[in-house]
């Protein structure tokens, strides 16, 4: 045992009480890179509408009182030393929608699902349900603002 590195690592962590408080508040290293995302829109009511029907969750409000005229809604609870990711929609001026080169992944059951409602909800598909070999499938739809947005699954 004394051989793992990670064993002796610890142990030489615990016999001192600084370098222990030093690894305590150091972030934990997430498996997912993506800490935070945010698709601009024009008009929030119907983006709200069109994120909340094809990914059936509701967007909660976020307050920002440094900048009030910024419209944020989160897609989910941040918990910032947890892996995954999580971001909003965001109405701020002199920012347009569409026609930027970012494509964010929403992670799906099956993707050709999420697809079928982008559709019904206002958005349309770029290019629908497409296998990437061992990695699952991919869906490409444009939401009601004109942004890309990739849908991926691995069935």
């Amino acid at each position: 045992m004394a051989s793992n590195p990670n064993i002796a690592s610890n142990r030489k962590m615990t016999s001192n009480p600084a370098a222990a408080t030093r690894a305590a508040s150091k972030p934990k290293t997430a498996s997912n890179p993506v800490r935070w995302f945010e698709i601009y829109v024009q008009d929030m009511k119907r983006a709200r509408a069109f994120y909340e029907a094809v990914f059936q969750l509701k967007l909660e409000k976020l307050d920002n009182p440094a900048n009030p005229e910024m419209d944020f809604w989160r897609f989910a609870q941040m918990v910032m030393d947890q892996p995954g990711t999580t971001g909003a929609l965001v109405k701020m001026e002199g920012v347009e929608p569409g026609g930027n080169s970012t494509i964010v992944y929403f992670a799906c059951e099956d993707c050709a699902v999420e697809a079928a409602r982008a559709e019904k909800a206002g958005g349309r598909v770029h290019m629908g349900k497409t296998s990437i070999g061992q990695y699952g499938a991919i869906a490409l739809v444009f939401d009601s603002e004109g942004n890309m947005i990739g849908l991926h699954s691995m069935s």
